[in-house]
């Protein structure tokens, strides 16, 4: 070290001095919360056979505590730079654990048809993978559709899980209806972007093909 401040020196701090996100972060609680609050919601969800309305309101408490951290956790770690290995990891797989547990504990019950489910975890599980296969060649950004087809995933399946009879569950059924068309959609114009993002990274690439 040579002592002198950085400033004197007319430079800069080197970036590798700048304080690195730890593990324990607000937003990597709230990931780690929703992952462990998997297990219980499927606990809540299937007591006493799984159609007792008490244990599905707490199983709904459960997985609309999940949906809140899950807007919050991402939303913190790029406003506050917590982003870290751990929380890339970690909160795609939370977000699809939950969902995954309600849907298929749904249709396990036979309140949801098991199409439904298949349809919703092959686009999210094979999108994922998908982001991973482009991954290096840039980022696929969340879109607007994106959004609400998560907002709709996540308002059906809640009402699902409620014991709900007359108006609502008919209302529920449309919500969900929406949800799927969201979800095949929005998946459909995902691969498409992926597709151009690779043929893109690949002609950039040297000795790739020429434009």
């Amino acid at each position: 070290m040579s002592g002198v401040p950085a400033s004197a020196a007319g430079g800069h701090a080197p970036a590798a001095s700048m304080r690195q996100a730890g593990l324990w972060n607000i937003a990597n609680i709230l990931t780690m919360v929703r992952l462990l609050l998997v297990p219980g919601f499927v606990l809540l969800m299937m007591h006493n056979g799984g159609y007792d309305p008490a244990w599905r309101s707490f199983a709904w408490a459960a997985f609309a505590v999940a949906m809140i951290t899950d807007l919050f956790d991402g939303h913190l770690a790029r406003t506050y730079n917590l982003v870290t290995d751990f929380g890339k990891i970690a909160d795609p797989i939370a977000d699809k654990a939950i969902m995954g547990a309600a849907l298929i504990c749904l249709s396990t019950l036979d309140d949801l048809p098991w199409w439904v489910t298949g349809v919703i975890l092959l686009r999210e599980i094979g999108i994922t993978l998908m982001r991973f296969w482009v991954i290096r060649h840039g980022v696929i950004p969340a879109s607007r559709g994106g959004k609400m087809k998560t907002l709709a995933q996540g308002v059906g399946t809640g009402m699902y899980i409620l014991a709900l009879t007359g108006p609502l569950a008919t209302l529920r059924f449309w919500v969900m209806a929406v949800a799927v068309a969201l979800t095949v959609l929005t998946g459909l114009d995902y691969v498409k972007q992926a597709v151009q993002l690779r043929r893109a990274g690949r002609s950039a690439e040297p000795g790739g093909p020429a434009r």
